[in-house]
C-alpha cells in the first residue's frame, strides 16, 4: 500500500474534463479505513488540495454519499448519522435506534465524546431536545454506553429477571415499561440471553412477541432493536438491509449507513445471515434495487 500512488490516482481520476468514476470506486474500496485516512493526509500534502471537497464537487447523489461515508473515520461517521437524525428535517428514528443498540460501549463513549467536540452540544441533551416520553430514556440509557459487558450469568437473577419482565408486561393490565428498559438496557449479553430462555418458559412465547403486543411505534423498535442485536447483531443488520429495500422505493439512508459502517466489520456474515432469512443473495438484492455508480459501489463493499 501506497499512500502517495493511491491520492495521485484519485487526482488522476477527478483532474480534466469527466470523473473516472471506476477509478475512484477500484482505489477506495480496496483500502480499509485507516488507508483511507493515510490517502487523505497524503492528497493534503503532496497535491496541496482538500481529497473530500474534491470528491464532493466531482459526485453527487447517493454514489457521492457513499464514497464520503467511506472516506470518514468509523466514529466520526456515526456522529454525523446521528446528528443529522436528530438536527435534519423531522427526526430519523430508526437511525438513532440502530446506532445506539448496535455499538459497544466504548464505540458509545468515542461517539460521546466526538459528537460533544464536533457540534458543542452532548449526545444526549439533543436527544433529550428531539425525542419524547419513554422512548427518550431508552435512547438516553443506550446512549450512556454503560451496559454490563461481562458474560456472567447469575442462574437466580436470571429467573428474576424473567420473571419481573413476565409481570411486567403479559402478567399486567398496561405495560410496566420502566423495568424493560432497566433489564434490556444494562445487563450483560450472555445473561439475557439466558433471561430469554427462561423467559419463554414463563410466558409461553418469545420475548420479542411479548414487546410486540406491549409495545408500539419507536419504544417497540428500539426494545426489538436491542434484543436482536444481543442475539444476532449480523442478523440485525440483514434484516434492516432487506427492509431498506424491499417493497417501493429505496430507505437509501439505511441502506448506505449498514453497507458503509459494517463493511469491514461483519459485512460476511450480514451477507451469510441475509441468504439464510431470505432466500436470495445481498448481491443480487442490491443488483436488482440500485443502478449506475451508486450499485457498483455498493457491490464492491458487498463483495462477493
Amino acid at each position: 500500500f501506497s499512500a502517495e500512488q493511491e491520492a495521485q490516482a484519485l487526482r488522476k481520476a477527478m483532474k480534466g474534463l469527466g470523473t473516472d468514476e471506476d477509478a475512484i470506486i477500484e482505489t477506495l474500496t480496496k483500502l480499509n479505513v485507516s488507508q483511507r485516512q493515510q490517502v487523505l493526509i497524503t492528497y493534503k500534502s503532496t497535491i496541496g488540495r482538500d481529497l473530500i471537497d474534491d470528491l464532493k464537487s466531482e459526485l453527487s447523489g447517493n454514489f457521492e454519499r457513499v464514497i464520503v461515508g467511506l472516506m470518514t473515520p468509523t466514529t466520526m461517521y456515526d456522529v454525523h448519522e446521528l446528528r443529522r437524525a436528530l438536527k435534519g428535517a423531522g427526526t430519523d428514528e430508526g437511525c438513532l435506534i440502530e446506532i445506539l443498540a448496535s455499538r459497544t460501549n466504548a464505540e458509545i463513549r468515542h461517539i460521546n465524546e466526538n459528537y460533544k467536540l464536533q457540534y458543542g452540544s452532548t449526545l444526549e441533551d439533543d436527544i433529550v431536545s428531539d425525542t419524547s416520553s419513554m422512548f427518550r430514556r431508552v435512547l438516553v440509557s443506550l446512549a450512556t454506553g454503560n451496559r454490563d459487558e461481562g458474560t456472567f450469568v447469575d442462574e437466580g437473577l436470571a429467573q428474576q429477571d424473567a420473571q419481573c419482565l413476565y409481570e411486567a408486561g403479559e402478567k399486567k393490565w398496561g405495560t410496566d415499561e420502566v423495568q424493560f428498559m432497566s433489564i434490556l438496557c444494562t445487563r450483560n449479553r450472555c445473561h439475557l440471553l439466558r433471561v430469554f430462555d427462561v423467559y419463554r418458559v414463563i410466558a409461553n412465547k418469545d420475548i420479542t412477541e411479548s414487546i410486540k403486543s406491549e409495545m408500539s411505534g419507536d419504544l417497540e423498535d428500539a426494545l426489538l432493536a436491542v434484543v436482536k442485536c444481543l442475539r444476532n447483531k449480523p442478523a440485525y443488520f440483514a434484516e434492516r438491509l432487506y427492509k431498506s429495500m424491499k417493497g417501493l422505493g429505496t430507505d437509501d439512508s439505511t441502506l448506505i449507513r449498514v453497507m458503509v459502517s459494517r463493511s469491514e466489520v461483519d459485512m460476511l456474515y450480514i451477507r451469510r445471515e441475509f441468504l439464510a432469512m431470505y432466500g436470495k443473495s445481498l448481491h443480487s438484492f442490491i443488483k436488482g434495487d440500485c443502478s449506475g455508480d451508486y450499485r457498483k459501489v455498493l457491490l464492491r463493499l458487498c463483495g462477493g
